[in-house]
């Protein structure tokens, strides 16, 4: 992962879009807006400014009380640039990135389309943020490029796929 707005970890698969401003939605943000059960449009991302996308970046969003203020402030930006209603999820419903235990089926699907295959003691090995990550490009109509990079930057394949 590299470092680049103050100490939030980004992954190297995400670097064309994040010394752009943050122009796309990064994994560590994503990751707290399915915690928080709030789905933001990347229209909506989009007009945020940077200091604001960086502070969704930054926010730590762990506790209680964090996780309430998260979702406040997300709510806040939204209402400030009367962006369309947004969209909130379960966030017990779509969490299978938690399991350490079980690989996601839509993963084993992707890996499937590779001809690769991840053994449970790599799925252990990784992040929370990197098990969200493969889960979230292993999602179907995602392009494979990402995930190509990702697997290789986690350390689940060699390079050559």
């Amino acid at each position: 992962m590299t470092g680049n707005h103050s100490d939030v970890k980004y992954f190297q698969f995400e670097e064309d879009f994040i010394e752009d401003n943050l122009r796309c939605i990064p994994m560590i943000v994503r990751l707290k807006l399915d915690t928080i059960g709030i789905k933001l449009p990347l229209k909506a991302w989009s007009r945020f400014n940077a200091i604001e996308r960086t502070r969704l970046a930054n926010d730590s969003c762990i506790a209680h009380q964090e996780l309430l203020d998260y979702k406040d402030n997300v709510l806040t930006l939204a209402k400030k640039y009367s962006l369309e209603k947004l969209t909130f999820l379960n966030t017990d419903e779509n969490a299978v990135w938690i399991n350490s235990d079980c690989i996601p089926d839509s993963l084993k699907e992707k890996c499937l389309q590779f001809e690769l295959h991840i053994t449970i003691d790599q799925w252990k090995e990784l992040s929370i943020l990197q098990r969200f990550a493969m889960v979230k490009l292993s999602k179907p109509g995602h392009e494979s490029k990402n995930f190509k990079k990702a697997l290789l930057e986690f350390g689940l394949v060699k390079k050559g796929i």
